[in-house]
């Protein structure tokens, strides 16, 4: 009888145990899902890694995310009771290397981390301590919340391939061709340009001259965003194919033209499907995460001039469209612009680079993307690498510099990068411009990240972004 009981007890412990922990988990654990995106030379991988190392270092009482503590604070002080990283699960997409981003930036000789270009994700749990009042009171009897912040790197370039989903081979061929035989595009496609018009893609396919065209239209794109800074180059993947042996489907060019069975024309547009059903496969990685945030280099684009300009400004627009709406994504989302390398001007000219960007956004130089709804605007420096100050000009008069220690370089040295418009530039800021963008050495930090990574607007981009969940 003695042991009926204790059995009976130890089987009611041990519901009793089960049924706390479901409710636990039901009322303290949560996901925000954060994807962060944006174009090459943006700044995804810097920003990634000062977000991440700002937040191990908030937890351990660093004052590095004062906007994101104060949201906190707000409903009781010290509530913060950790952060710390989550191991990789058993997905298929490769993890954020934090560990080795840290370790480029750390030591005696501290340099920018590699880009990447392809999609990674990493985690944290927040633990939180309730809130004040009577539903805080009610969650503190069950526990702390656990609130786990995913974060997903993915490339801005892939995006700029949604519109494709649209069309058929034909249709893209035209617009994409049409778009190439303009300058500056042209320059950089000469070689591209010059093949296309030897070969008849009407005639049997020919895996050699396939494979040749490819290889030439890939290397046009490369040299229109390396050389002139453009941003509106499609297919995406060809710019950032992400890791793995590269398939079959993806050699392939635009060509004009009708070709019967077995003809080139024939062969590339196959590829073309069967590349729009890939892409639509990787769209599925960022339809659970509601929450975006789109980087922009909105002063590199001013520094490579109009044209550059113009094709970020359609690209930012035709990314913002995409992200904040349900189209792609079955529901609409919370989307953040962000104007990277905000440390390269002063102060001053902050307020100016934010308004620039809202007008890119919502303008796409006309690429009829219409403004995105609810966006958020902002600037930002992940990682700041400058100081604010001032220096004499020629003349005498003073006037507001950064000063930062340019790569290669053994000091620092005041640098004003130019004037920034707070909407479209007119036709007399190209004629006469003298924007430069120079690359400044980072700062030298913690490998641990322990002390976190000197920012700007870091933390009332969070705090806009993630705040209300906390």
């Amino acid at each position: 009888m003695a042991t009926a009981v204790t059995g009976l007890r130890d089987w009611a412990l041990a519901s009793a145990t089960r049924g706390l922990s479901v409710v636990d988990r039901a009322l303290n654990e949560e996901d925000i899902r954060l994807a962060i995106t944006g174009l090459s030379g943006a700044g995804k991988t810097v920003f990634l890694t000062s977000l991440i190392a700002n937040l191990l270092a908030m937890a351990q009482g660093r004052a590095t995310l004062p906007a994101l503590q104060a949201v906190l604070d707000r409903h009781g002080g010290g509530r913060l009771r950790g952060v710390r990283l989550v191991p990789p699960g058993a997905g298929a997409t490769p993890p954020f290397d934090i560990a080795a981003k840290l370790a480029d930036l750390a030591g005696d000789s501290p340099h920018w981390p590699a880009r990447t270009d392809h999609l990674a994700e990493i985690a944290l749990e927040l633990e939180i301590g309730p809130r004040g009042g009577m539903l805080g009171q009610m969650r503190g009897f069950v526990g702390v919340r656990r609130l786990r912040l995913r974060l997903l790197d993915y490339p801005g370039e892939w995006l700029l391939d949604l519109p494709m989903l649209g069309q058929g081979f034909s249709a893209w061929s035209r617009e994409t061709l049409a778009l190439l035989r303009q300058s500056p595009r042209a320059e950089a496609a000469r070689p591209f340009l010059d093949y296309l018009g030897q070969i008849d893609g009407r005639r049997q396919a020919e895996e050699a001259l396939v494979r040749r065209g490819h290889r030439l239209y890939r290397e046009a794109l490369a040299r229109a965003q390396a050389e002139h800074g453009l941003r509106w180059l499609q297919p995406g993947r060809f710019l950032a194919p992400g890791p793995g042996v590269e398939q079959p489907f993806l050699w392939f060019f635009p060509i004009e033209g009708a070709g019967g069975p077995g003809s080139m024309i024939a062969l590339m547009s196959r590829r073309f499907e069967a590349y729009r059903a890939d892409m639509r496969s990787r769209l599925e990685a960022l339809r659970g995460f509601d929450r975006r945030i789109v980087l922009v280099d909105v002063l590199g684009a001013l520094a490579a001039g109009r044209a550059a300009f113009e094709d970020t400004e359609r690209a930012i627009a035709a990314i913002g469209a995409a992200l904040g709406g349900g189209r792609w994504f079955g529901r609409a989302a919370q989307v953040a612009f962000v104007a990277t390398k905000a440390d390269h001007v002063p102060e001053l000219e902050r307020a100016n680079l934010r308004e620039l960007l809202k007008s890119m956004a919502e303008s796409g130089a006309g690429s009829g993307a219409g403004p995105v709804a609810g966006a958020s605007f902002h600037v930002a420096a992940a990682i700041v690498s400058t100081t604010d100050g001032w220096a004499d000009r020629p003349d005498g008069q003073r006037e507001d510099v950064v000063w930062g220690r340019v790569l290669g370089e053994a000091a620092p040295r005041a640098y004003r990068v130019g004037s920034v418009p707070i909407r479209q530039p007119p036709a007399g800021f190209w004629s006469g411009r003298s924007f430069r963008l120079p690359i400044f050495t980072p700062p030298s930090i913690d490998p641990s990240g322990a002390t976190g990574v000197p920012h700007l607007g870091l933390d009332t981009l969070l705090a806009d972004v993630i705040g209300d969940r906390l």
